[in-house]
């Protein structure tokens, strides 16, 4: 295979077509000719070329045919069109039709040398490109939302309804339950799945930066502001704009944000002028907003704004059938992430996760397995925050003199007292560790 790529040239002229090819070969490239249109279109199917380099004028079918006919199938390949001087309108036409470059004969060698690696290098930035929006896809897949309970069920019908709308929507819930994820899951189920979706932690910021970094500023609006900048509902245009606890907001932004919901318009922080932009809003919360509401604390008419469609996240606690899923995919992640060798959780560790109410949720889950992978003795520290990693282990030679008794870390407790369980040492003869090693 070529080390560079492979490049179809097609062009009537004979000498012309193989002197270049030749060239193209001296320079590690994997090159096929064509003296028309149609034998190009012929071998372009075995040959599969990354690029193709034509002639405008030939016989029978132009260039500019060829490369609608390329672009009709293949949005990839990049086409270089070579024309003869003064005939640079029909290069700007084959240009429109889907061609990368245009280059005038008699060619100069090193300038296309240049171009044939800048349309390589292109190629590549939009490979990765795809390749990191399928990472993103995959993510977000129904299979990586895992859930089998009843009410996860019920939240990816809710998603499924609501993602090809453009109502807004609201995600309440405990910290922990996945709540952004589900968001970017609607997003990517949606039309404007291939527009920005963009996250914004309300809590995180003062009031003045929320505002700033909600709608933008304008250059000397305030002290420190150098130059214009685009707030995140102006970088969300075409996509979707996520704002996690929106319960946390100012009065004054939740205005501001109300007039948006209902005009779609806004104007930087210093600015006049009025911005109109499309973008779907998904708000999050671990509030109570209807006591927010009632304790005059959040306005009434944001909250029916923000709640036209209501999705509320169970906490672990009440769909633990979905706990053994869940560890599953989280070890498989984190021991491909670590590059251990561990092939599960062994019974008595996944007793001990059932066993737990997880107050920190599905968030807590994660961080506990991985914990256990990447650190399988657990410290002497509340269960709450290593409940499965003191019975999680990864199988490892033994260090210790032949005969002595293993000592080991677990947790334990009752079914009534689980949020109180402590780490115990407790001594046990040697036997099979909690978590497998892979042979």
């Amino acid at each position: 295979m070529s080390r560079l790529g492979r490049i179809l040239v097609v062009d009537d002229e004979a000498n012309a077509r193989t002197a270049l090819a030749e060239l193209l070969r001296d320079e590690g490239y994997e090159v096929e000719t064509a003296a028309d249109a149609f034998k190009a279109l012929g071998k372009y199917e075995s040959f599969a070329p990354h690029i193709v380099v034509t002639d405008l004028k030939m016989p029978g079918m132009d260039g500019i045919e060829l490369v609608k006919k390329i672009r009709a199938t293949d949005e990839v390949t990049g086409i270089i069109v070579m024309t003869a001087f003064g005939a640079v309108q029909s290069a700007i036409e084959a240009m429109r039709a889907g061609a990368a470059e245009y280059l005038t004969k008699p060619l100069n060698f090193d300038e296309l040398l240049v171009v044939l690696a800048k349309v390589l290098e292109n190629q590549a930035v939009r490979r990765e490109a795809r390749q990191l929006r399928q990472r993103v896809r995959e993510r977000v897949a129904p299979d990586n939302i895992v859930g089998i309970s009843p009410p996860m069920q019920r939240v990816f019908e809710v998603v499924d309804q609501v993602a090809p709308s453009r109502a807004t929507v609201l995600i309440t819930g405990e910290s922990g339950t996945g709540k952004e994820l589900v968001a970017n899951a609607i997003h990517q189920r949606s039309p404007r799945a291939s527009g920005p979706f963009i996250k914004l932690h309300c809590a995180a910021l003062a009031e003045s930066l929320l505002e700033s970094e909600l709608f933008g500023h304008e250059k000397g609006s305030f002290t420190g502001a150098m130059t214009r900048k685009d707030g995140r509902f102006q970088l969300a245009d075409g996509g979707t704009l996520f704002l996690d606890e929106i319960g946390e907001i100012s009065p004054s932004i939740q205005v501001k944000l109300l007039r948006f919901l209902q005009e779609h318009e806004f104007e930087r922080v210093g600015g006049t002028q009025t911005i109109r932009v499309d973008v779907r809003v998904i708000a999050a919360t671990n509030r109570n907003l209807v006591e927010e509401v009632a304790k005059g604390r959040f306005r009434e008419d944001l909250f029916y704004r923000l709640n036209v469609v209501a999705l509320e996240m169970p906490p672990l606690r009440d769909r633990k059938s979905d706990i053994p899923a869940l560890a599953k995919f989280f070890l498989d992640r984190y021991v491909k992430d670590n590059s251990k060798a561990v092939d599960g959780c062994a019974s008595e560790t996944m007793e001990l996760l059932m066993a737990y109410d997880w107050p920190g949720n599905v968030r807590e889950l994660e961080n506990a397995i991985e914990r256990a992978v990447v650190r399988p003795a657990c410290p002497r520290s509340p269960a709450r925050r290593c409940a499965t990693s003191s019975a999680m282990r990864s199988s490892r030679p033994s260090r210790r003199p032949a005969g002595r008794p293993r000592r080991r870390r677990r947790c334990s407790g009752s079914a009534s007292a689980r949020s109180s369980t402590a780490c115990t040492s407790t001594t046990r003869p040697p036997g099979p560790t909690s978590m497998s090693s892979a042979s």
